[in-house]
């Protein structure tokens, strides 16, 4: 457990966000995590300084096809932000802390709000492939058997022993998020619902999906709550949303296969309105942002 903390310590944690801030003069408050096949996003920030993960100290390398494994800062909407061009997961090997090691440096660097992004299977028979899903609640199933990133010592400097989990997806964020879609003309694919999280990398069976739908689940995935717990413990907002890449399946006679590569054309088919509608969002917090800085202090 000793060996556990010190891989996710203040101070390993301060020491890259130090190094990072040595080499670009960007100072995000805005955090991008982005899923199988959503990298594109990262291409939309401006005057950027890119860093691969194999070059950031204490950082996690990523494995998965689809995953870039760069760290992008720059300005996206007129916002100083930092983009993951991949993520971490459980089933690459690392402990649950060392995955979400990069929330508690963005934290360090000043993030505030953290957006994220995943393709995941829709187990919501009313969602079609292609439909983004707006993550209101999550379900962290590996949570069930003790796999929780704040397991071991607490570290007081980032947050409280024990969070609450029943705001960890903005209110506000989401709302704004469903506002920017409607201007957008994305209505017809935008839904809300509950992600739930598995260890993976093997897809679920049919009685998995079944009983996760029965849980209360609309989509299933391999990462993003456990990186949300990390976030919220910190005191970040979070926003994030679902590409449904897959329908799950739930039908023994059916002959549908879940597999990798269709994930990731669906991101690929998907990705320009996803860039829209995370870009739009970025700019609008920072309206939002500047008429309260604007705003008449009362006497």
């Amino acid at each position: 457990m000793a060996e556990l903390a010190h891989c996710v310590s203040f101070k390993l944690c301060r020491s890259t966000a130090d190094w990072l801030m040595a080499k670009t003069q960007v100072r995000p408050v805005v955090g991008i995590v982005c899923g199988s096949g959503l990298g594109g996003l990262a291409d939309m920030i401006k005057d950027s300084d890119v860093f691969e993960y194999s070059d950031i100290p204490n950082f996690p390398k990523s494995t998965v096809h689809g995953h870039a494994g760069c760290l992008v800062f720059g300005t996206l909407s007129g916002k100083p932000c930092v983009c993951m061009q991949g993520r971490f997961h459980l089933y690459e090997g690392y402990p649950v802390q060392k995955i979400t090691l990069p929330m508690r440096v963005f934290k360090l660097m000043g993030v505030q709000t953290m957006i994220m992004t995943n393709a995941a299977g829709g187990l919501n028979p009313d969602f079609r492939v292609g439909d983004v899903m707006i993550i209101k609640d999550h379900i962290n199933m590996p949570g069930f058997a003790g796999v929780n990133p704040l397991s071991g010592p607490n570290e007081d400097r980032f947050g409280v022993r024990f969070p609450c989990m029943s705001d960890a997806y903005d209110r506000e964020l989401r709302r704004m998020a469903l506002a920017v879609g409607a201007d957008l003309g994305f209505s017809d694919f935008l839904k809300e619902g509950v992600y739930c999280v598995l260890g993976g990398p093997s897809f679920e069976t049919i009685a998995e999906c079944r009983l996760l739908n029965r849980l209360g689940a609309d989509a299933v995935g391999m990462s993003t709550a456990h990186e949300v717990i990390v976030a919220r413990h910190a005191g970040m907002r979070c926003f994030a949303l679902s590409l449904i890449s897959n329908k799950a399946v739930m039908d023994y006679d059916s002959e549908a296969r879940a597999n990798h590569e269709e994930v990731l054309e669906t991101g690929r088919l998907r990705a320009v309105q996803l860039e829209k509608l995370v870009s739009t969002l970025v700019g609008r917090i920072e309206e939002q942002q500047r008429l309260l800085r604007n705003a008449p202090r009362p006497n």
